[in-house]
């Protein structure tokens, strides 16, 4: 078996960090975390948690409408013009 070039070694020692890191991240956030602390009713009470479901209504038609927009294109750009087979 050949030996592990530098690039190799580097590329490991990052992916080794990273993660490390991400575990230990997602560790320190749950260190302390109650059920409550997920509890999306509290956001839904303030103008923010009001206004966040305004702007997900709006995203909501805004997805719909592309997704008509990008089928009625294709229709039109896959259609074979008149005249040929």
């Amino acid at each position: 078996m050949p030996a592990a070039t530098p690039a190799e070694w580097a590329a490991a020692a990052c992916l080794g960090t990273s993660i490390t890191a991400a575990a230990v991240g997602l560790w320190l956030f749950l260190l302390d975390a109650d059920l409550a602390d997920f509890d999306p009713r509290r956001l839904l009470d303030t103008d923010a948690g009001a206004r966040l479901l305004v702007e997900t209504v709006r995203a909501k038609a805004t997805v719909r409408e592309a997704a008509l927009t990008v089928a009625a294109l294709l229709m039109l750009l896959t259609a074979a013009p008149e005249g040929t087979s």
